[in-house]
């Protein structure tokens, strides 16, 4: 006579679909008996030989479901006692029931903290992130990767074991030292590879050093507009004042003495103002940098889109006007090969290199070793210059061909007279009585995505307009998507 146990064991085991081994399927009857209750804690199982006799099968398979169920907690044995079902299936605990629903968490609603709150009050990341006219976003479709997955297979065949551990060096010393031969040459930075320190992307540069260079209670400086990513990270920490400050044609203008504090941190993008365009004056450089110096403050010179500049001479960086100048230089491979690779870079002052290195290893295990030595032959083999040598030409025309449309179909006076000839976007600047934010949420619905230019300000601002970029839109592709935008601005009265 067959007992209650191997009789329910039968009827899921017929139940089951014949395939698979005699020991998982046992294994998984006997695992979902205990999960819904059919097998309850504290119940006494057969003997192994038994339960093989009486399901016909062998002890050995028996036996095996049974190892695998108390290894992982259903099944406990007591010598000259038995097998049990566990007090307490491991599930239990990682499952809510489907009976019961779960109650909310101490009866209450989920509270953000109020950094969080605000942080989302102006959240400017958009769901898309491809597609006309979005700004700040390179052709992807261009890269290299064909060459690039060739480089990423030779170091997968056989890697070294320190490209797959924990790093606390700053980034590959490879890349590093590629990387500061470019910088050397194409942007005239003075920098050594043991300043350099690789963070996954700019946001991680600047949260680096807000984090490591200001107390609670003092201030920074921003442009006034200015990059959305520093107001990004400077509103999670409520304790930080920011100070906005206006630009001009010639860049941030620098304050006459007020009385206010001095600021720990200037935040600029001097090469090429973002969002506006103008190049910061070479009098505004050394002004800022002398300022810096006399108010024990640091400079965070941000060269996001340097490398793309149509006319005229390359503009050297503020960081390589002087030795050792108190200047954090940040850049990013976003813009010049493709932003999912999430690899950006800080060049610190000397004194602060060795600090910066060890709390960065401590708050982000760096990683990702065997894509940052690829991308050190890219930089090595030529590949990369070359690659930006090339979007250059193509953004050049892709650029000339959005102005001519914007000054046949709706007038040169659009184009912001500060936008220079360089970068990934261009301003078009509309009257002040549009809502700039509205208007770029209806041009979503017609495929077009932009952004408004009030959303970069900090303080109040009677300025409108929206941000076009044009590097990631094929040539064919930006008279359809301009006259769709046309449609749209009419629409507003435009």
């Amino acid at each position: 006579m067959r007992s209650v146990t191997a009789d329910l064991l039968l009827q899921r085991l017929n139940a089951q679909a014949p395939s698979g081994p005699r020991n998982r399927r046992l294994y998984e009857a006997l695992r979902a008996a205990i999960l819904d209750g059919s097998l309850p804690p504290r119940s006494r199982l057969p003997a192994s030989r038994d339960l093989a006799a009486e399901l016909g099968l062998s002890r050995n398979t028996v036996l095996h479901a049974y190892e695998q169920l108390q290894a992982e907690g259903y099944l406990h044995t007591r010598v000259g006692s038995g097998t049990f079902v566990a007090e307490t299936a491991p599930d239990r605990f990682l499952h809510a029931s489907r009976a019961v629903p779960a109650a909310p968490h101490a009866g209450l609603a989920p509270r953000l903290a109020q950094r969080a709150r605000t942080a989302l009050e102006r959240a400017s990341a958009f769901e898309r992130q491809w597609g006309a006219f979005m700004p700040g976003v390179p052709d992807v479709r261009q890269f290299p990767n064909r060459h690039f997955a060739r480089l990423l297979a030779r170091l997968w065949r056989s890697p070294e074991p320190a490209l797959l551990t924990y790093a606390n060096g700053g980034g590959d010393m490879r890349l590093r030292e590629a990387l500061a031969q470019h910088l050397r040459v194409a942007r005239s930075v003075r920098c050594e590879p043991e300043q350099l320190l690789i963070t996954e992307g700019v946001h991680q540069a600047i949260e680096m050093a807000v984090k490591m260079l200001v107390d609670p209670g003092e201030t920074v400086w921003v442009e006034d507009p200015g990059y959305w990513g520093f107001h990004s990270v400077l509103r999670m920490d409520p304790a930080i004042t920011v100070r906005a400050i206006p630009v001009d044609e010639q860049g941030m203008r620098l304050p006459v003495e007020d009385g206010a504090p001095s600021p720990r941190l200037v935040f600029v993008t001097p090469s090429h103002q973002y969002p506006l365009g103008p190049v910061m004056s070479m009098a505004r450089r050394q002004e800022l940098l002398a300022f810096a110096r006399s108010r024990n403050a640091w400079i965070v010179e941000d060269d996001y889109d340097s490398e793309f500049r149509f006319g005229g001479h390359p503009i050297p960086a503020v960081q390589g006007l002087e030795e050792n100048p108190p200047v954090i230089y940040i850049g990013t491979f976003s813009k010049t090969l493709f932003p999912g690779l999430r690899v950006g870079y800080m060049v610190l002052p000397r004194e602060l290199a060795a600090a910066f290195r060890s709390v960065h290893a401590d708050l982000y295990r760096e990683g990702h070793a065997i894509t940052q030595r690829a991308l050190a032959h890219l930089i090595e083999d030529g590949h990369y210059a070359a690659h930006i040598r090339r979007m250059r030409v193509l953004y050049a025309r892709r650029r000339a061909l959005l102005v001519e449309l914007i000054e046949q179909h709706l007038s040169s006076a659009c184009l912001h007279t500060q936008d220079s000839n360089a970068g990934l976007h261009l301003v078009l600047r509309l009257p002040a009585h549009v809502n700039d934010a509205a208007l770029a949420q209806d041009l979503i619905a017609r495929g077009i995505l932009t952004r408004p230019l009030s959303r970069y300000y900090l303080g109040d601002t009677t300025a409108r307009g929206l941000l076009l970029g044009y590097a990631c839109v094929e040539e064919a592709d930006i008279t359809p998507a301009f006259h769709a935008l046309r449609q749209g601005l009419a629409e507003h009265g435009i």
